[in-house]
């Protein structure tokens, strides 16, 4: 059986490079939070509106895409041979922007390129997608109420299941001539190759007194939701730090950060990945209405060396 399993190994680090090589991703997002659909060359992408998209795999140079929004009142918008690749025919991560212009219209504008990623770590926030594959399956059970003690406690619980494989290991490999298949099982492996995540809300109602057991985040500033997870963060910065130039680490930490919230430490944290003082102060700019403690926003002053570009900051944040 080990070596099974080492024959498996061989054969997915073998041919890895090659399947990397033949396949792009897109990230689309609004820069307003405004939700939409995405639809791909015919296909939609999500069922619930978001607003932060990326779609993996996708092994076209160009593709048809329109963008739904979920307001009415905001003009689809749809765009030809939107570009996957590079100038050379390289698959890359591209990630294109939806913004108004001055008279309130939306527009689809391209934002960054970067080469794959293969270990790309998604934000907080941001809906993945596989080209091709059927979305997750929702399922939501309706609201069950219990009498406890002379009040009446109702739990309302969702869950998103994804297809499981269990004891199992299996892996497709798809090339130019050549198909590889291979699934192996064993009783004593135990692979969960589902997700299931589960929300909970439960109110006790009693004496015409209705308590919420679930405690709320407490928010502040602009940002309306909570700052990012340690091992998430530090992932976003691997994943800006990685980036050769510095015009792309701050396209990639805009791209990031537009779908998450950061602490002001968190700000200062990013503000260091950058080399020039100007990306340094774009940044600090861009992330000011995605901080959970706006009032807190004097330490980021600290990264900057010399006091012009201070001022420009304290007098932008004046100015919101």
């Amino acid at each position: 059986m080990k070596k099974i399993y080492l024959l498996a190994v061989i054969l997915l680090t073998s041919f890895f490079s090659v399947h990397a090589q033949q396949y792009g991703n897109l990230t689309v997002f609004s820069e307003d939070g405004d939700k939409f659909f995405l639809i791909l060359n015919g296909e939609k992408q999500n069922e619930e509106a978001q607003t932060n998209i990326r779609v993996e795999e996708l092994n076209q140079p160009y593709y048809s895409a329109r963008i739904i929004f979920e307001d009415k009142t905001l003009a689809s918008i749809t765009k030809n041979n939107l570009m996957i690749v590079d100038a050379d025919a390289k698959f890359m991560d591209v990630t294109y922007k939806i913004k108004k212009d001055k008279n309130k219209k939306v527009k689809l504008n391209y934002y960054s390129m970067i080469p794959v990623q293969p270990d790309f770590m998604p934000p907080s926030g941001m809906y993945v997608r596989h080209f091709g594959q059927p979305a997750p399956q929702t399922i939501v059970q309706q609201p069950i109420q219990v009498q406890q003690g002379g009040g009446r406690q109702t739990t309302t619980t969702t869950t998103t299941t994804t297809t499981s494989n269990n004891n199992n290991i299996g892996a497709s490999l798809n090339v130019p001539g050549m198909n590889v298949n291979i699934s192996i099982s064993d009783p004593d492996i135990n692979v969960q190759g589902s997700t299931t995540t589960t929300h909970q809300t439960t109110t006790t109602h009693s004496g015409g007194q209705q308590q919420q057991q679930q405690q709320q985040p407490q928010y502040t500033g602009n940002c309306k939701g909570w700052p990012m997870a340690a091992a998430d963060f530090s992932a976003a910065k691997k994943t800006i730090n990685e980036s050769s130039f510095d015009d792309t680490k701050l396209s990639t930490a805009k791209t990031i950060v537009s779908s998450n919230c950061l602490t002001c430490d968190q700000i200062v944290q990013i503000c260091n990945l950058f080399s020039f003082e100007e990306n340094k102060l774009a940044f600090a700019k861009f992330a000011f209405k995605y901080t959970t403690d706006p009032k807190n926003y004097f330490k980021v002053n600290n990264v900057f060396s010399f006091s012009s570009s201070k001022e420009e900051l304290n007098e932008f944040i004046q100015g919101q």
